[in-house]
């Protein structure tokens, strides 16, 4: 299992622009397989810093969820809309 938090950083002109591809990315990662959870959060003192938290079954499937057509349609058009480059962390379940 392999558990994902992405934070993105939009400019404040560009909230409007992105709510609706964070909304399709979401809707269409919810339905791959391998997706385990695949939803997105806002920081409310923090307008425009979003944060996908993510669980996938295997880092095959994440690998399958990057390379698809919704992902590499829609990411480029949210990195478009950035103040800055994102923040990933790759996490592995502690035992």
């Amino acid at each position: 299992m392999v558990k994902v938090v992405a934070k993105n950083f939009i400019k404040p002109e560009g909230i409007k622009a992105v709510e609706p591809l964070f909304r399709e990315l979401v809707a269409a990662t919810q339905k791959e397989e391998g997706c385990i959870e695949y939803r997105l959060f806002f920081d409310p003192k923090e307008k425009g810093v979003y944060a996908f938290i993510e669980e996938w079954a295997s880092q095959a499937a994440l690998d399958k969820h990057m390379a698809s057509e919704h992902f590499t349609r829609i990411f480029p058009q949210i990195s478009a809309l950035t103040s800055r480059p994102g923040d990933v962390l790759l996490l592995d379940e502690f035992k």
